[in-house]
C-alpha cells in the first residue's frame, strides 16, 4: 500500500515539476523499513565520494543500459535517503520478478551509513575525498569516516576505489577490493593550500612519484609504509581537448564524450564497475564515447545565438578542474559566476580562496557576468585573480544575467554552485531555453 499511495504521489507531483525526495519522506514516514523491500532482488551498485558522483553513476547507468539492462537510478541527483527511496518506487515492478535487476544509487558522502543499513550492496564505488563545505562534513578524516563506516555495513559488497585516493588505500575492511587510478601523470608539484597530502595512518608528509591533481596520485609514507596500492585499472595515457577526451585504460583507446582530466577518472571508474559486471569491452568503449553531459556538468545551453555551458562548481578541487579544462579553450570568451551560500552550497564561501581563478586571468576574456546570493564576494576574488574589473557586470537577478548574457558576442562559461545552478537552470526551463530533466 506504501509503494501505491507514493506512485501516486509522484505521478501528481509530475504535473508540477516533479518532487525527488516527498514521495520518499512520506513512504518512510509510513514504513521506516520500506527501502530494504524496495531494493530486493536488486543487483545494487552505490556511488559515493566528494566529487564525480552524478557523472560517473551516469557513465554507469548508459553503459549498462547499452546492454540491454534495465536500471534503476537516481538521475535527479537527489542522493540523500528520501530521494534514493523515491527512485526506487517510482520504477518498481509490482509483477516484474526478473533477477537481472540493476540499481546505480548516488549517495550523498554523509547518508553512505544510513543506506547500507537499509540494503546490501553488490558494489560500492568511491570516487574520491576532498575538503567540501567544511560547516557540514568538517575535514576529509570525517567525510572518510563517514565512508568506512558505511563500508563496514556491508562486508560482502565488492569496492570500486580510487587508487589514486590516499584516503582509500588498505582500509581496515574484510572487503574485496578493486582500484583505479593513473599509472603515471604529473610531476610531484603540491599546492599550499593541498589537502590530506599526510598520512592518514601516521601522520607524516607524503612523498609523491607523481600527482595527477590537487592530492591524487602514486602516494607513499615512508614513515609507516602506507603506500598507494597496485592498479587493477590504469589510466596511462590521456590526450584533452575543450570538448572531449582520448585515455588508455588498461590498454584500451578509450574515447570519452565529455571534456576535463577528472572526467577520465570517472571514466575509468565506469569502466571498471562494467567489466566487473561482464560487460564486453566494445560496449563500454562505445558507450563512453557516446556520454553526455549531465545537467550543470559542462552542460550546453543555447540562449539565442550564444553556447552558454553550466559548470558546477563546489569546492576548490573541482573548481580547479573546471577552471583547467575551460582554459584549454584559446577563442575569446564570457565568464559567468553565480555564487550562492545556501546549505546544500555550504554556507562558507571562503573556499572560492583556495580555487585558482587566477588561472582565467590568462585567457581571452570579452566580459565577466557575476550574480547569485553573494555576488560581490564572488566579484572581489575574481577581481582579486586578476580579472580586469572594467569587464564586470553584477546582475541582481536571472532575469538580468540572461539579458547579459543576450548581449554578448562569444560563448558563455557559467560557474555555478549547487543551489545556483538548479534555481538558474530551472529559470532557463521556464523561459524555453532548456528542456526539463
Amino acid at each position: 500500500m506504501t509503494i501505491f499511495i507514493t506512485k501516486i504521489l509522484i505521478l501528481l507531483l509530475s504535473f508540477r515539476g516533479g518532487g525527488s525526495s516527498l514521495p520518499g519522506k512520506v513512504a518512510l514516514k509510513l514504513n521506516k523499513n520500506i527501502l530494504t523491500k524496495l531494493a530486493r532482488g536488486y543487483q545494487v551498485v552505490l556511488v559515493t565520494g566528494t566529487n564525480g558522483k552524478t557523472t560517473t553513476a551516469d557513465m554507469i547507468v548508459k553503459t549498462l543500459q547499452a546492454n540491454g539492462l534495465t536500471v534503476v537510478n537516481n538521475a535527479a541527483g537527489a542522493n540523500m535517503t528520501p530521494g534514493i527511496v523515491t527512485a526506487f518506487i517510482k520504477y518498481h515492478p509490482f509483477f516484474d520478478k526478473r533477477s537481472n535487476r540493476f540499481a546505480v544509487i548516488e549517495v550523498d558522502e554523509a547518508y553512505m551509513r544510513q543506506i547500507t543499513g537499509m540494503l546490501t550492496p553488490e558494489m560500492i564505488v568511491v570516487t574520491n575525498i576532498f575538503r567540501d563545505q567544511l560547516d557540514r562534513y568538517g575535514e576529509t578524516t570525517t567525510t572518510y569516516q563517514f565512508i568506512l563506516e558505511a563500508i563496514k555495513n556491508a562486508p560482502s559488497a565488492k569496492l570500486i576505489l580510487n587508487g589514486d585516493e590516499s584516503m582509500l588505500g588498505n582500509m581496515p575492511i574484510p572487503n574485496a577490493c578493486l582500484y583505479y587510478g593513473f599509472e603515471h601523470h604529473g610531476k610531484p608539484e603540491i599546492a599550499a593550500n593541498t589537502e590530506s597530502i599526510f598520512c592518514r595512518d601516521c601522520k607524516t608528509k607524503y612523498d609523491y612519484e607523481s600527482i595527477v591533481f590537487n592530492h591524487l596520485g602514486n602516494y607513499h609514507c615512508a614513515s609507516c609504509g602506507h603506500a598507494r596500492p597496485k592498479l587493477d585499472y590504469a589510466v596511462t595515457q590521456v590526450e584533452l581537448s575543450p570538448s572531449d577526451s582520448q585515455a588508455l585504460i588498461n590498454e584500451t583507446e578509450v574515447t570519452v564524450g565529455v571534456p576535463g582530466l577528472y572526467n577520465i577518472y570517472n571514466a575509468a571508474c565506469a569502466y571498471a564497475v562494467a567489466d566487473q559486471l561482464g560487460i564486453k569491452t566494445s560496449i563500454i568503449k562505445t558507450s563512453l564515447a557516446a556520454q553526455k553531459s549531465k545537467f550543470g556538468r559542462f552542460e550546453s545551453i543555447r540562449i539565442e545565438d550564444r553556447t552558454m555551458k553550466l559548470l558546477l562548481i563546489k569546492n576548490p578541487a573541482g573548481c580547479n578542474q573546471c577552471i583547467d579544462t575551460v582554459v584549454l579553450d584559446e577563442d575569446e570568451v564570457t565568464l559567468l559566476f553565480l555564487l550562492n551560500d545556501n546549505y546544500a552550497d555550504g554556507r562558507d564561501v571562503s573556499w572560492i580562496y583556495d580555487a585558482h581563478f587566477e588561472a582565467l586571468a590568462g585567457m581571452k576574456v570579452s566580459k565577466v557576468i557575476v550574480g547569485g546570493e553573494r555576488a560581490y564576494d564572488m566579484a572581489i576574488r575574481l577581481k582579486v585573480a586578476g580579472l580586469d574589473r572594467v569587464n564586470f557586470t553584477i546582475c541582481k537577478d536571472y532575469h538580468e544575467v540572461i539579458e547579459a548574457v543576450k548581449r554578448q558576442e562569444k560563448d558563455v562559461y557559467a560557474f555555478t554552485t549547487y543551489t545556483a545552478m538548479t534555481s538558474f537552470r530551472a529559470y532557463l526551463v521556464e523561459k524555453g531555453y532548456a528542456k526539463k530533466i
